[in-house]
């Protein structure tokens, strides 16, 4: 599989607030497959990363999404974190570029940011269990599994489901575009 992702460009939407372990450990698993990864925010230079409640690392930041075009990148992954989805929801740029119709993996809270972009209606996910009404109330079906695929969308509950969600991530990046993705 890492053959079919050599040469792919992914984004990760984080701004501060991101759970660190559900963008780094992602992103890293994403690079041994050949996978060039930016970090796009919207704020410049570095976000800050969070261990739960606990502040984290800095991480920096690739390109801003001023800088950034969605037509760049072959997928997105959108990390956690209370944070960080909430404020990404409030910024129409990075709505707009969620809306890529690219293959798309988000874990934990990252689904909120799919919520406001109108990227969950009818599909099959799975989120951090607060997330499960507001995603019911936009239309998705949720459910309670580590990982949780339905055409191009791949979405996990929290850093303990990370290998589950990388694996599938990566079968789902390596099939590229699906014809009803968000």
């Amino acid at each position: 599989m890492a053959g079919r992702l050599h040469g792919r460009k992914m984004a990760v939407l984080a701004t501060d607030g991101v759970e660190q372990v559900e963008l780094l450990e992602p992103a890293k698993a994403l690079k041994r497959n050949g996978v060039q990864v930016e970090i796009v925010s919207n704020k410049a230079k570095e976000i800050q990363g969070f261990n739960h409640i606990e502040k984290g690392y800095k991480i920096r930041v690739d390109r801003t999404l001023g800088e950034a075009k969605s037509d760049d990148y072959d997928a997105l992954m959108l990390p956690g974190g209370v944070i960080n989805p909430a404020m990404l929801r409030l910024d129409p740029t990075a709505i707009d570029f969620v809306r890529s119709g690219k293959p798309v993996a988000a874990i934990c809270h990252g689904p909120w940011t799919l919520i406001d972009a109108g990227g969950v209606k009818g599909k099959k996910m799975t989120s951090w269990p607060s997330l499960r009404t507001d995603l019911s109330h936009a239309g998705a079906h949720w459910r309670d599994e580590s990982v949780v695929t339905d055409n191009g969308l791949v979405t996990s509950r929290k850093p303990d489901d990370i290998p589950a969600f990388v694996h599938k991530m990566i079968e789902e990046f390596a099939e590229g575009r699906h014809s009803a993705t968000t």
